[in-house]
């Protein structure tokens, strides 16, 4: 799902980052359809988008332990 314009797009990293790493991905929820993720070491660099969906179904997976 590509997504051209993430101007809008609010980034937050993983809590389990302590919030002063760079080294973890950022992930922006706030956008219409879709679920952003980017490296935070490269704020500028490429971005994987995901339904909301799918977003959901790889969360539970990893909370289950499945992933």
């Amino acid at each position: 799902m590509p997504l051209s314009d993430l101007t809008g797009a609010v980034w937050r990293k993983s809590s389990y980052s302590g919030g002063s790493s760079d080294n973890c991905v950022e992930v922006a929820t706030n956008l219409p359809g879709a679920v952003a993720v980017r490296d935070s070491k490269d704020p500028s660099g490429p971005v994987l988008t995901f339904t909301p969906a799918v977003w959901r179904d790889f969360l539970k997976g990893v909370r289950d332990g499945d992933l």
